[in-house]
C-alpha cells in the first residue's frame, strides 16, 4: 500500500520512544497508596495491557503495507510499556500481580475472530474505555506516584485513537457504500458492550475516584460516536484526531 501514509506513524512512535527513554521512569521508590479497589481494577488493565500482539502483528503483515506493519509494532511496544508501568505502581504499592483474568480472555477471543478490521475495532474500543479509565483515575486518585503513572498511559492511550481510525478509515472505503452504515452501527455496538462491561466490572473503582459509572458511560458513547463517523467518512476525508479536548 504505497504512500499509505503510516511512514509517519512510524516516526511519530520512535519519537515518543525516545522522550520515554530521556524523560525516564517515575521514581518508584517513592512508594504509592491505593485504595483497594483501584489496585484490584489495576490489577485487572495490568493483565490486559501485557499481550505480545502476535496476532495483530501477523494480521498488520498480511495487510502488505510495510509501514503499517512497523508502526503496529511500535504500537503494541508501548502498550506492553503500559503493562510495565502498571506493574511497577502495583509492586509500590504492595499489590501482586495477576497471571491472566478470565476478562482479558473473552476481549482476546473476540478480538481474534475475523480478520485485521474486526481486531482493530474491537481494539479501538479497549483504547476508547482506556482514555476515559485513565482519565478518571488521574484526576481523582490523590497520590502523586499513580497520578503520574495514570496521565503516561492517558497521554499514549490518546494518540492510539487517531492511529487506528486512520487504519479503519482507510478499511471502509475498502467496503460498498452502503456497508458502511453497517461497520458503523457494529462499532458503536461493540463500543457500548464494552463501555458497559468496565462500567460494571470497575464501578467500584469509579466510584473511589468520585466518578459514576453513568459519567463513564457517557464519556466512552460519546467518543465513540465522533470515532464512528471518522471511520466511515467519505473515501478522500481526512480522519481526524476525535480526542482533542
Amino acid at each position: 500500500m504505497p504512500g499509505s501514509g503510516f511512514g509517519e506513524w512510524v516516526a511519530e512512535f520512535e519519537a515518543e520512544r525516545a522522550r520515554r527513554e530521556w524523560i525516564a521512569d517515575p521514581e518508584w521508590g517513592h512508594g504509592v497508596r491505593l485504595p483497594a479497589v483501584v489496585a484490584r481494577s489495576l490489577q485487572k488493565f495490568q493483565v490486559g495491557e501485557n499481550g505480545d500482539g502476535a496476532n495483530l502483528r501477523a494480521k498488520a503483515d498480511l495487510a502488505g503495507d510495510a509501514e503499517y506493519s512497523a508502526a503496529v509494532r511500535l504500537f503494541v511496544a508501548e502498550e506492553r510499556n503500559h503493562a510495565r508501568l502498571l506493574a511497577e505502581l502495583l509492586g509500590a504499592a504492595g499489590v501482586p500481580l495477576l497471571d491472566g483474568h478470565w476478562s482479558d480472555g473473552i476481549f482476546v477471543r473476540v478480538r481474534r475472530l475475523l480478520g485485521l478490521r474486526t481486531e482493530l475495532m474491537v481494539l479501538m474500543v479497549a483504547e476508547l474505555v482506556a482514555v476515559e479509565y485513565y482519565r478518571s483515575l488521574r484526576d481523582g486518585l490523590a497520590d502523586p506516584l499513580a497520578r503520574e503513572v495514570t496521565d503516561r498511559i492517558l497521554r499514549d492511550e490518546r494518540r492510539h485513537i487517531p492511529f487506528h481510525v486512520r487504519r479503519l478509515h482507510q478499511s471502509a472505503t475498502e467496503l460498498p457504500p452502503a456497508a458502511r452504515p453497517f461497520m458503523n452501527l457494529v462499532w458503536l455496538l461493540l463500543a457500548l458492550a464494552g463501555a458497559l462491561f468496565v462500567a460494571v466490572d470497575h464501578g467500584p473503582a469509579l466510584h473511589a475516584v468520585r466518578a459514576s459509572r453513568t459519567r463513564f458511560l457517557l464519556a466512552v458513547t460519546r467518543h465513540a460516536w465522533s470515532v464512528g463517523a471518522r471511520m466511515t467518512a467519505r473515501p478522500g476525508r481526512v480522519a481526524a484526531d476525535p480526542l482533542t479536548e
